[in-house]
Protein backbone atom coordinates (compact mmCIF):
# COMPACT_ATOMS: atom_id res chain seq x y z
CA UNK A 1 0.00 0.00 0.00
CA UNK A 2 2.78 2.38 1.00
CA UNK A 3 4.65 1.65 -2.23
CA UNK A 4 1.58 2.38 -4.37
CA UNK A 5 0.98 5.60 -2.48
CA UNK A 6 4.49 6.86 -2.88
CA UNK A 7 4.51 5.92 -6.53
CA UNK A 8 1.24 7.76 -7.16
CA UNK A 9 2.47 10.94 -5.52
CA UNK A 10 5.28 11.68 -7.94
CA UNK A 11 3.04 10.92 -10.94
CA UNK A 12 0.57 13.57 -9.83
CA UNK A 13 3.31 16.05 -9.18
CA UNK A 14 4.93 15.38 -12.54
CA UNK A 15 1.57 15.74 -14.36
CA UNK A 16 0.89 19.11 -12.73
CA UNK A 17 4.34 20.28 -13.58
CA UNK A 18 3.84 19.36 -17.21
CA UNK A 19 0.55 21.31 -17.46
CA UNK A 20 1.69 24.53 -15.78
CA UNK A 21 3.66 25.85 -18.81
CA UNK A 22 0.62 25.40 -21.03
CA UNK A 23 -1.67 27.16 -18.53
CA UNK A 24 0.81 30.02 -18.29
CA UNK A 25 0.92 30.37 -22.07
CA UNK A 26 -2.91 30.48 -22.25
CA UNK A 27 -2.98 33.20 -19.60
CA UNK A 28 -0.46 35.25 -21.56
CA UNK A 29 -2.49 34.76 -24.74
CA UNK A 30 -5.44 36.51 -23.02
CA UNK A 31 -8.05 37.85 -25.49
CA UNK A 32 -6.21 36.30 -28.37
CA UNK A 33 -6.77 32.90 -26.85
CA UNK A 34 -10.46 33.71 -26.51
CA UNK A 35 -10.52 34.93 -30.10
CA UNK A 36 -8.95 31.67 -31.28
CA UNK A 37 -12.05 29.92 -29.92
CA UNK A 38 -14.23 32.17 -32.04
CA UNK A 39 -12.30 31.28 -35.16
CA UNK A 40 -14.50 28.24 -35.42
CA UNK A 41 -17.48 30.61 -35.90
CA UNK A 42 -15.77 32.40 -38.77
CA UNK A 43 -14.81 29.12 -40.37
CA UNK A 44 -18.32 27.72 -40.08
CA UNK A 45 -19.64 30.87 -41.76
CA UNK A 46 -17.31 30.25 -44.69
CA UNK A 47 -15.00 33.22 -44.05
CA UNK A 48 -11.57 32.90 -45.67
CA UNK A 49 -8.40 33.57 -43.63
CA UNK A 50 -7.99 36.88 -45.46
CA UNK A 51 -11.62 37.83 -44.72
CA UNK A 52 -11.08 36.82 -41.13
CA UNK A 53 -8.13 39.22 -40.84
CA UNK A 54 -10.18 42.03 -42.36
CA UNK A 55 -13.05 41.42 -39.94
CA UNK A 56 -10.62 41.32 -37.04
CA UNK A 57 -9.25 44.73 -38.09
CA UNK A 58 -12.73 46.21 -38.71
CA UNK A 59 -14.26 45.06 -35.44
CA UNK A 60 -12.58 47.59 -33.10
CA UNK A 61 -13.06 50.38 -35.66
CA UNK A 62 -16.84 49.78 -35.78
CA UNK A 63 -17.00 49.69 -31.99
CA UNK A 64 -15.15 53.02 -31.74
CA UNK A 65 -17.51 54.64 -34.30
CA UNK A 66 -20.65 53.39 -32.52
CA UNK A 67 -19.34 54.54 -29.14
CA UNK A 68 -18.47 58.00 -30.50
CA UNK A 69 -21.90 58.31 -32.10
CA UNK A 70 -23.64 57.39 -28.86
CA UNK A 71 -21.61 59.89 -26.85
CA UNK A 72 -22.30 62.65 -29.42
CA UNK A 73 -26.05 61.95 -29.40
CA UNK A 74 -26.15 62.06 -25.61
CA UNK A 75 -24.23 65.35 -25.36
CA UNK A 76 -26.23 66.92 -28.22
CA UNK A 77 -29.55 65.95 -26.62
CA UNK A 78 -28.54 67.56 -23.33
CA UNK A 79 -27.46 70.77 -25.07
CA UNK A 80 -30.73 70.94 -27.03
CA UNK A 81 -32.70 70.41 -23.86
CA UNK A 82 -30.89 73.32 -22.22
CA UNK A 83 -31.45 75.55 -25.25
CA UNK A 84 -35.16 74.78 -25.32
CA UNK A 85 -35.66 75.35 -21.62
CA UNK A 86 -38.19 78.10 -21.09
CA UNK A 87 -39.48 77.97 -24.66
CA UNK A 88 -42.51 75.84 -23.75
CA UNK A 89 -43.48 73.45 -26.45
CA UNK A 90 -40.46 74.04 -28.72
CA UNK A 91 -38.42 71.16 -27.30
CA UNK A 92 -41.37 68.79 -27.31
CA UNK A 93 -42.24 69.81 -30.87
CA UNK A 94 -38.70 69.10 -32.02
CA UNK A 95 -38.78 65.67 -30.44
CA UNK A 96 -42.15 64.87 -31.96
CA UNK A 97 -41.15 66.21 -35.37
CA UNK A 98 -38.14 63.94 -35.45
CA UNK A 99 -40.40 60.87 -35.50
CA UNK A 100 -43.06 62.24 -37.81
CA UNK A 101 -43.03 61.36 -41.52
CA UNK A 102 -42.56 64.26 -43.91
CA UNK A 103 -44.66 65.11 -46.92
CA UNK A 104 -42.04 63.30 -48.98
CA UNK A 105 -42.08 60.29 -46.66
CA UNK A 106 -43.71 56.94 -47.40
CA UNK A 107 -47.43 56.56 -46.85
CA UNK A 108 -46.78 53.60 -44.56
CA UNK A 109 -45.12 55.81 -41.94
CA UNK A 110 -47.03 55.78 -38.67
CA UNK A 111 -47.12 56.90 -35.07
CA UNK A 112 -48.04 54.73 -32.13
CA UNK A 113 -51.27 55.55 -30.31
CA UNK A 114 -49.28 56.81 -27.33
CA UNK A 115 -47.23 59.13 -29.55
CA UNK A 116 -50.38 60.43 -31.23
CA UNK A 117 -51.96 61.21 -27.89
CA UNK A 118 -48.85 63.09 -26.82
CA UNK A 119 -49.01 65.16 -30.01
CA UNK A 120 -52.67 65.97 -29.43
CA UNK A 121 -52.09 66.76 -25.76
CA UNK A 122 -49.51 69.37 -26.77
CA UNK A 123 -51.14 70.65 -29.94
CA UNK A 124 -54.70 70.83 -28.61
CA UNK A 125 -54.00 71.42 -24.96
CA UNK A 126 -56.93 73.83 -24.59
CA UNK A 127 -59.31 71.19 -25.96
CA UNK A 128 -58.60 69.03 -22.91
CA UNK A 129 -60.23 71.56 -20.60
CA UNK A 130 -59.03 72.77 -17.23
CA UNK A 131 -58.96 69.21 -15.93
CA UNK A 132 -56.90 68.01 -18.89
CA UNK A 133 -59.20 64.97 -19.10
CA UNK A 134 -61.78 65.94 -21.71
CA UNK A 135 -62.07 63.66 -24.74
CA UNK A 136 -64.68 65.63 -26.68
CA UNK A 137 -65.10 69.23 -27.75
CA UNK A 138 -68.76 70.30 -27.95
CA UNK A 139 -69.45 73.03 -30.52
CA UNK A 140 -72.71 74.85 -31.31
CA UNK A 141 -71.73 75.10 -35.01
CA UNK A 142 -69.22 73.28 -37.24
CA UNK A 143 -65.72 74.72 -36.87
CA UNK A 144 -62.16 73.41 -36.87
CA UNK A 145 -60.25 73.26 -33.62
CA UNK A 146 -57.63 75.88 -32.96
CA UNK A 147 -54.26 74.18 -32.67
CA UNK A 148 -51.78 75.83 -30.31
CA UNK A 149 -48.97 74.68 -32.58
CA UNK A 150 -48.34 71.85 -35.02
CA UNK A 151 -45.26 69.91 -36.09
CA UNK A 152 -44.04 71.05 -39.53
CA UNK A 153 -46.07 69.52 -42.34
CA UNK A 154 -48.86 68.32 -40.02
CA UNK A 155 -52.54 69.30 -39.96
CA UNK A 156 -55.65 68.39 -38.01
CA UNK A 157 -58.44 66.82 -40.07
CA UNK A 158 -61.86 65.41 -39.24
CA UNK A 159 -63.44 62.15 -40.31
CA UNK A 160 -66.94 60.72 -40.26
CA UNK A 161 -68.35 57.71 -42.11
CA UNK A 162 -65.27 57.54 -44.35
CA UNK A 163 -65.32 61.26 -45.19
CA UNK A 164 -62.20 63.33 -44.48
CA UNK A 165 -62.58 67.10 -44.16
CA UNK A 166 -60.49 70.08 -43.12
CA UNK A 167 -63.32 71.09 -40.75
CA UNK A 168 -66.54 69.49 -39.49
CA UNK A 169 -69.24 70.10 -42.09
CA UNK A 170 -72.46 69.40 -40.22
CA UNK A 171 -73.89 68.34 -36.88
CA UNK A 172 -72.75 65.04 -35.45
CA UNK A 173 -69.69 63.40 -33.98
CA UNK A 174 -66.46 63.90 -35.91
CA UNK A 175 -63.30 61.97 -35.17
CA UNK A 176 -60.05 63.91 -35.03
CA UNK A 177 -57.08 62.71 -37.08
CA UNK A 178 -53.52 63.89 -37.61
CA UNK A 179 -52.41 64.21 -41.22
CA UNK A 180 -48.69 64.32 -41.96
CA UNK A 181 -47.89 64.21 -45.65
CA UNK A 182 -49.67 61.16 -47.03
CA UNK A 183 -50.00 59.53 -43.62
CA UNK A 184 -53.32 59.79 -41.78
CA UNK A 185 -53.79 58.53 -38.26
CA UNK A 186 -57.06 58.80 -36.29
CA UNK A 187 -56.77 60.04 -32.72
CA UNK A 188 -59.09 57.89 -30.63
CA UNK A 189 -58.77 60.11 -27.57
CA UNK A 190 -60.53 63.17 -29.02
CA UNK A 191 -63.80 63.87 -30.85
CA UNK A 192 -65.54 67.02 -32.00
CA UNK A 193 -69.28 67.04 -31.36
CA UNK A 194 -71.27 69.58 -33.35
CA UNK A 195 -74.81 70.38 -32.22
CA UNK A 196 -78.01 70.01 -34.16
CA UNK A 197 -79.53 73.53 -34.08
CA UNK A 198 -82.30 74.19 -31.55
CA UNK A 199 -84.55 75.09 -34.49
CA UNK A 200 -84.70 71.37 -35.28
CA UNK A 201 -87.19 71.07 -32.43
CA UNK A 202 -90.70 71.29 -33.82
CA UNK A 203 -93.87 70.99 -31.71
CA UNK A 204 -91.85 69.84 -28.74
CA UNK A 205 -90.07 67.06 -30.65
CA UNK A 206 -86.74 66.52 -32.31
CA UNK A 207 -87.42 63.82 -34.83
CA UNK A 208 -89.42 61.19 -32.97
CA UNK A 209 -87.96 62.11 -29.61
CA UNK A 210 -90.22 64.22 -27.38
CA UNK A 211 -88.38 66.88 -25.37
CA UNK A 212 -91.10 69.42 -24.53
CA UNK A 213 -90.55 73.17 -24.20
CA UNK A 214 -88.19 75.23 -22.07
CA UNK A 215 -89.75 77.75 -19.67
CA UNK A 216 -88.03 80.69 -21.34
CA UNK A 217 -89.65 79.84 -24.67
CA UNK A 218 -92.78 81.38 -23.21
CA UNK A 219 -91.36 84.16 -21.01
CA UNK A 220 -88.14 85.46 -19.56
CA UNK A 221 -87.25 83.41 -16.50
CA UNK A 222 -84.38 82.83 -14.12
CA UNK A 223 -82.98 84.40 -10.92
CA UNK A 224 -81.60 87.90 -11.27
CA UNK A 225 -78.23 86.73 -9.91
CA UNK A 226 -77.88 84.20 -12.72
CA UNK A 227 -75.63 85.08 -15.66
CA UNK A 228 -77.41 86.48 -18.68
CA UNK A 229 -78.66 83.68 -20.88
CA UNK A 230 -78.25 81.00 -18.21
CA UNK A 231 -81.96 80.10 -18.51
CA UNK A 232 -82.32 80.64 -22.24
CA UNK A 233 -83.13 77.62 -24.40
CA UNK A 234 -80.02 75.58 -25.26
CA UNK A 235 -78.08 76.30 -28.44
CA UNK A 236 -78.82 72.86 -29.81
CA UNK A 237 -78.76 69.11 -29.27
CA UNK A 238 -76.34 66.23 -29.49
CA UNK A 239 -77.79 63.39 -31.51
CA UNK A 240 -77.16 60.14 -29.64
CA UNK A 241 -77.64 56.79 -31.33
CA UNK A 242 -77.27 53.27 -30.03
CA UNK A 243 -73.99 53.15 -31.95
CA UNK A 244 -72.39 56.33 -30.59
CA UNK A 245 -73.77 56.33 -27.02
CA UNK A 246 -70.45 55.00 -25.72
CA UNK A 247 -68.44 57.88 -27.18
CA UNK A 248 -66.13 59.11 -24.38
CA UNK A 249 -66.53 62.74 -23.41
CA UNK A 250 -63.86 62.58 -20.70
CA UNK A 251 -61.73 60.13 -18.79
CA UNK A 252 -64.63 58.92 -16.60
CA UNK A 253 -67.76 59.72 -18.62
CA UNK A 254 -69.41 58.90 -21.95
CA UNK A 255 -72.35 60.42 -23.82
CA UNK A 256 -74.85 57.78 -22.74
CA UNK A 257 -74.24 58.56 -19.06
CA UNK A 258 -76.11 61.86 -19.40
CA UNK A 259 -79.20 60.77 -21.37
CA UNK A 260 -82.70 61.33 -19.99
CA UNK A 261 -84.16 58.10 -18.59
CA UNK A 262 -87.24 57.96 -20.80
CA UNK A 263 -88.54 56.77 -24.17
CA UNK A 264 -86.33 53.64 -24.13
CA UNK A 265 -87.36 52.47 -27.60
CA UNK A 266 -86.94 55.81 -29.38
CA UNK A 267 -83.66 56.37 -31.24
CA UNK A 268 -81.91 58.61 -31.88
CA UNK A 269 -82.23 60.48 -28.62
CA UNK A 270 -81.22 64.10 -28.14
CA UNK A 271 -79.01 65.41 -25.40
CA UNK A 272 -78.07 68.80 -23.99
CA UNK A 273 -74.66 68.71 -22.35
CA UNK A 274 -72.29 71.53 -21.46
CA UNK A 275 -68.58 70.94 -21.57
CA UNK A 276 -67.89 72.93 -18.42
CA UNK A 277 -69.98 70.46 -16.39
CA UNK A 278 -67.83 67.54 -17.55
CA UNK A 279 -64.70 69.53 -16.76
CA UNK A 280 -65.95 70.33 -13.26
CA UNK A 281 -66.90 66.71 -12.55
CA UNK A 282 -63.43 65.55 -13.59
CA UNK A 283 -61.82 68.17 -11.33
CA UNK A 284 -63.97 67.02 -8.41
CA UNK A 285 -62.94 63.40 -9.00
CA UNK A 286 -59.31 64.44 -9.24
CA UNK A 287 -59.59 66.27 -5.91
CA UNK A 288 -61.24 63.24 -4.28
CA UNK A 289 -58.47 60.99 -5.55
CA UNK A 290 -55.91 63.36 -4.05
CA UNK A 291 -57.71 62.86 -0.73
CA UNK A 292 -57.57 59.08 -0.94
CA UNK A 293 -61.00 58.31 -2.44
CA UNK A 294 -61.30 55.55 -5.04
CA UNK A 295 -63.40 57.19 -7.79
CA UNK A 296 -63.29 54.60 -10.58
CA UNK A 297 -66.88 53.60 -9.72
CA UNK A 298 -68.45 57.03 -10.30
CA UNK A 299 -72.05 56.80 -11.59
CA UNK A 300 -74.31 59.43 -13.11
CA UNK A 301 -77.71 58.92 -11.54
CA UNK A 302 -79.30 61.75 -13.50
CA UNK A 303 -77.82 63.98 -16.18
CA UNK A 304 -79.81 65.87 -18.78
CA UNK A 305 -83.56 65.96 -18.29
CA UNK A 306 -85.85 67.09 -21.05
CA UNK A 307 -88.38 69.69 -19.87
CA UNK A 308 -91.22 67.20 -20.27
CA UNK A 309 -89.39 64.58 -18.17
CA UNK A 310 -88.39 67.13 -15.52
CA UNK A 311 -92.05 68.05 -15.11
CA UNK A 312 -93.58 64.60 -14.96
CA UNK A 313 -91.16 61.73 -15.53
CA UNK A 314 -90.01 59.37 -12.81
CA UNK A 315 -89.87 60.62 -9.22
CA UNK A 316 -90.44 64.36 -9.46
CA UNK A 317 -90.11 65.03 -5.74
CA UNK A 318 -87.71 67.84 -4.99
CA UNK A 319 -87.25 68.88 -8.61
CA UNK A 320 -87.09 72.58 -9.38
CA UNK A 321 -89.18 74.05 -12.17
CA UNK A 322 -85.99 75.66 -13.45
CA UNK A 323 -83.77 72.66 -12.77
CA UNK A 324 -80.29 73.02 -14.21
CA UNK A 325 -80.67 69.47 -15.51
CA UNK A 326 -82.75 70.91 -18.37
CA UNK A 327 -79.80 73.10 -19.42
CA UNK A 328 -77.17 70.38 -19.59
CA UNK A 329 -74.92 71.69 -16.84
CA UNK A 330 -76.13 69.59 -13.91
CA UNK A 331 -75.59 66.02 -12.83
CA UNK A 332 -76.48 63.86 -9.84
CA UNK A 333 -73.66 61.46 -9.06
CA UNK A 334 -72.57 58.91 -6.50
CA UNK A 335 -69.43 56.81 -6.16
CA UNK A 336 -69.83 53.05 -6.03
CA UNK A 337 -66.37 51.58 -6.46
CA UNK A 338 -67.19 48.44 -4.48
CA UNK A 339 -70.09 47.60 -6.80
CA UNK A 340 -72.88 47.22 -4.26
CA UNK A 341 -75.22 49.62 -6.09
CA UNK A 342 -75.04 52.55 -3.69
CA UNK A 343 -72.74 55.28 -2.44
CA UNK A 344 -69.51 54.04 -0.88
CA UNK A 345 -68.57 54.76 2.71
CA UNK A 346 -66.44 57.74 1.77
CA UNK A 347 -65.93 59.08 5.27
CA UNK A 348 -65.16 55.61 6.71
CA UNK A 349 -67.63 55.81 9.58
CA UNK A 350 -68.99 52.33 8.91
CA UNK A 351 -72.32 53.40 7.42
CA UNK A 352 -73.78 54.85 4.23
CA UNK A 353 -75.40 58.23 4.80
CA UNK A 354 -75.62 61.81 3.61
CA UNK A 355 -72.29 62.36 5.34
CA UNK A 356 -70.69 60.50 2.44
CA UNK A 357 -72.31 62.95 0.01
CA UNK A 358 -70.77 65.74 2.06
CA UNK A 359 -67.30 64.33 1.36
CA UNK A 360 -67.95 65.04 -2.34
CA UNK A 361 -69.44 68.44 -1.50
CA UNK A 362 -66.20 69.39 0.26
CA UNK A 363 -64.33 68.53 -2.94
CA UNK A 364 -66.74 70.75 -4.91
CA UNK A 365 -65.93 73.63 -2.54
CA UNK A 366 -62.22 73.18 -3.10
CA UNK A 367 -62.61 73.00 -6.89
CA UNK A 368 -64.76 76.16 -7.01
CA UNK A 369 -62.24 78.01 -4.83
CA UNK A 370 -59.51 77.12 -7.31
CA UNK A 371 -61.68 77.61 -10.43
CA UNK A 372 -64.30 80.33 -9.80
CA UNK A 373 -65.36 80.21 -13.46
CA UNK A 374 -66.98 76.83 -12.63
CA UNK A 375 -68.96 78.06 -9.62
CA UNK A 376 -72.43 76.60 -9.22
CA UNK A 377 -74.72 74.50 -7.08
CA UNK A 378 -74.04 71.53 -4.83
CA UNK A 379 -76.91 69.80 -3.08
CA UNK A 380 -76.44 66.73 -0.87
CA UNK A 381 -79.28 64.22 -0.70
CA UNK A 382 -80.17 61.42 1.67
CA UNK A 383 -81.10 57.92 0.59
CA UNK A 384 -84.65 57.32 -0.61
CA UNK A 385 -86.59 54.31 -1.94
CA UNK A 386 -84.77 53.17 -5.06
CA UNK A 387 -81.44 54.94 -4.46
CA UNK A 388 -78.82 55.73 -1.86
CA UNK A 389 -77.39 59.13 -0.96
CA UNK A 390 -75.99 61.25 -3.79
CA UNK A 391 -74.90 64.76 -4.67
CA UNK A 392 -76.16 67.26 -7.26
CA UNK A 393 -73.42 69.31 -8.97
CA UNK A 394 -73.97 72.11 -11.49
CA UNK A 395 -72.27 75.14 -13.03
CA UNK A 396 -75.13 77.65 -12.88
CA UNK A 397 -72.77 80.62 -12.54
CA UNK A 398 -73.40 81.51 -8.89
CA UNK A 399 -72.88 79.64 -5.64
CA UNK A 400 -75.78 77.62 -4.21
CA UNK A 401 -75.77 74.97 -1.46
CA UNK A 402 -78.66 72.95 -0.05
CA UNK A 403 -79.66 69.79 1.77
CA UNK A 404 -82.31 67.63 0.09
CA UNK A 405 -84.22 64.45 0.84
CA UNK A 406 -85.11 63.28 -2.70
CA UNK A 407 -85.18 64.40 -6.31
CA UNK A 408 -82.12 66.31 -7.55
Amino acid sequence: MSTGSSTGGPRESTGAGQHWPHLFEQALAGPRGAFEDRRHWWNRAGVTPRGERLLTIAQPIVLVILTAGWIYSFVNTRSLGGADQGRGFTGARAAITSVLPTARGPTTAYLTEAALNRVVDHVLESARGTSGKLKAVIQPAPAPLTADTLPPGASIVYTRDGEVAAAPKASGIWRVALAVGNALRPVSSLSVITLLPFSAKQNGRVGLYYVGNWPSERAKVGPSKAPSGAYAPPAGFIEVTQQNANTPVSEHFKLGDFLTHDQPNVWPKYLVLQQKLIDKLELVLEDLQAHGVDVHGVHVMSGFRTPQYNAGGGNTGGRANLSRHMYGDASDIYIDSNGDGQMDDLNHDGKISIEDSKVISAAVDRVEAAHPELVGGAGVYTAAPGHGPFIHIDTRGYRARWLGTSGG
